[in-house]
């Protein structure tokens, strides 16, 4: 199939030729024939399947037309997204398919002045791609009309969720025509979205592309067993491979995705950490530096990693394993995009072991061990790991960042429990970051744990 076969118009298809598209992916061939014909539509399809064109393509082409000529234009598509950089990332995907056609899109964020975008929507708008905090803010103030709302689309429905934007959103819908078209995308399907859907969506068509089990095929998984004090120096270890020529690693908490961060640049790895204390301008800096090579690693957080879009990311590093399953297989649908291969590797202490088996029961296969690398777990009892939390806590600061077994697991567990787990995975309020402060002491060692056996070959 070809997007010819879709219906799209010339316009678009003149632009998806510019932009290098050759044909669909499977979401969009079953996505777009359905928004065109004006049904709801609940798309579960993990990351890098091209979700943001399934909706885009079809949006621009119901908005083209002789509205498209007046001046003060209402906002007639409303675009709900998580994060800042996911938000960035959609717009800037609106204007190059819409490149040949006369509408505009904006887009609503916060961590910037909202002056320009009060500017944005004076001039007027038809599409409007926003963030739910900055939204609400602007809603406040009188200066957003969503009377004129057509067609509604929550992307990334289930991180929404997991920040507690749930009463946002809600807020917002209520100020949206009852009559509308609702497109509802998630990349992971927990049993939380299942109401959501249930009373915001009409008659959906359902587009499930991967099970949510399901992981990539291309992509080369492995985990390494190591105490929390020995997972930076083993991350420096294996930054020495080359063959690892970017990466993004994924840590628990903001705190942690800083530390991460200046334990790589002492050894002399390029990197920078993004989430949500830095300013917008410091996170697209970051993101740009990543993109175009000069920044070797990315350390993230959960929540700031959604919208991140790198093509070629040789290698995801799991520096923390999620306390929820389905965050696992999220992260490492990063790697191995567009039918290219990507190696996914995991560092797991002992409290961890319990993630890592959750993960393994989701993903109907047992992730592979790396032995005999330099940092192997010699922590492996419950009281041992006591009894290390313990004297980590009567360390300095800088080494006292992990929390004991009661206060992680079970706070992690807790949280779950009580607001859901998949805030305790984004907010990273479970067992935190741990592990010592970085030193870049190196003991002696036999071989590159990233090659050999390692998931660093090739």
């Amino acid at each position: 199939m070809n997007f010819q076969d879709l219906k799209l118009i010339p316009p678009i298809l003149k632009a998806l030729t510019k932009e290098g598209y050759a044909s669909p992916t499977p979401i969009q061939e079953q996505a777009i024939p359905a928004v065109l014909a004006g049904r709801d539509l609940f798309g579960c399809a993990q990351t890098g399947t091209g979700k943001t064109a399934a909706f885009a393509l079809p949006i621009l082409q119901l908005l083209h037309g002789p509205q498209e000529a007046s001046q003060k234009r209402p906002i007639r598509a409303l675009i709900l997204t998580p994060t800042r950089e996911l938000a960035i990332q959609i717009d800037d995907n609106l204007r190059a398919y819409g490149q040949f056609l006369k509408l505009r899109s904006s887009v609503i964020v916060g961590g910037v002045s909202q002056r320009a975008q009060e500017q944005a929507l004076e001039r007027g708008t038809d599409i409007l791609t926003a963030t739910p905090g900055r939204l609400i803010d602007l809603l406040n103030q009188g200066l957003v009309s969503l009377n004129q709302v057509k067609i509604l689309v929550l992307d990334e429905a289930d991180r929404m969720l997991d920040m507690g934007f749930i009463h946002d959103m809600k807020r917002i819908i209520a100020k949206l025509p009852a009559a509308r078209q609702t497109l509802f995308f998630s990349a992971t399907m927990p049993p939380e979205i299942t109401g959501l859907v249930n009373s915001l969506l009409k008659d959906p068509v359902k587009v499930e592309i991967t099970p949510v089990s399901s992981t990539a095929e291309r992509i080369e998984q492995s985990v390494y067993l190591v105490d929390k004090e020995n997972k930076q120096k083993l991350l420096n270890l294996l930054m020495e491979d080359r063959s690892i020529s970017s990466a993004i690693v994924f840590a628990r908490t903001k705190h942690g995705a800083d530390r991460i961060a200046k334990g790589l640049n002492r050894a002399n790895v390029s990197a920078q950490a993004i989430h949500g204390d830095k300013s917008q301008n410091s996170r697209q800096n970051a993101l740009n530096s990543f993109k175009n090579g000069s920044t070797r690693v990315l350390v993230a957080t959960d929540i700031a990693a959604r919208g991140i879009d790198v093509e070629e990311l040789s290698h995801v590093i799991n520096f923390n394993l999620p306390n929820i399953p389905e965050t696992y297989v999220h992260r490492i649908g990063r790697t191995g995009r567009a039918g290219l291969s990507g190696t996914a590797i995991s560092f797991s202490d002992y409290e961890e072991l319990e993630y890592l088996k959750d993960i393994e029961k989701l993903i109907k296969r047992k992730i592979p061990r790396v032995d005999g690398h330099p940092y192997p777990m010699q922590i492996t009892t419950p009281a041992a790991a006591a009894a290390a939390a313990a004297s980590a806590q009567g360390q300095s600061p800088g080494r006292g960042q992990g929390q004991s077994q009661g206060q992680g697991r079970a706070q992690g567990q807790g949280q779950a429990q009580g607001r859901g787990r998949s805030q305790a995975s984004s907010q990273g309020r479970g067992s935190s970051q741990g592990g010592s402060k970085p030193r870049s002491d190196k003991p002696a060692r036999q071989g590159n744990p990233a090659r050999g056996n390692g998931p660093g070959s090739r």
